[in-house]
């Protein structure tokens, strides 16, 4: 089970639970793919609402790595939830409250969006 206190989510892709955590180090990736200065750049992009495919992609693909497993972006968007593209920003959207709020839902199906906070789906 994910430990919200640490910034991990569970999330259903492809069938499977999988642990996504966005570390110092996934964190660094993002703000180099993005071309973000720093955390609260980063933070501050995501606060707007509007994340593209290609975002979620390089979001969760960056959550899983940080949670261990050995994945591109590409295999990342070969997965699947089961609601499609809604399940895809839901899952973003936990990771990032999680991340960044410092809680967010210790499983994440698509079905719901995650804790309270800046980010698209939160509530």
């Amino acid at each position: 089970m994910a430990n919200k206190h640490r910034g991990e989510i569970d999330a259903v892709l492809d069938g499977k639970t999988f642990r996504l955590c966005l570390t110092l180090g996934a964190l660094a990736e993002l703000e180099a793919a993005f071309g973000d200065e720093d955390m609260l750049a980063l933070a501050t992009r995501f606060e707007s609402g509007r994340i593209s495919a290609r975002d979620c992609q390089r979001i969760i693909g960056a959550g899983l790595r940080g949670a261990g497993y050995e994945i591109t972006d590409e295999e990342v968007g070969a997965m699947q939830t089961e609601r499609g593209a809604a399940g895809f920003v839901a899952i973003v959207a936990s990771l990032l409250a999680a991340t960044f709020s410092g809680g967010g839902s210790e499983r994440s199906t698509g079905a719901e969006a995650g804790a309270a906070g800046p980010f698209p789906g939160a509530m």
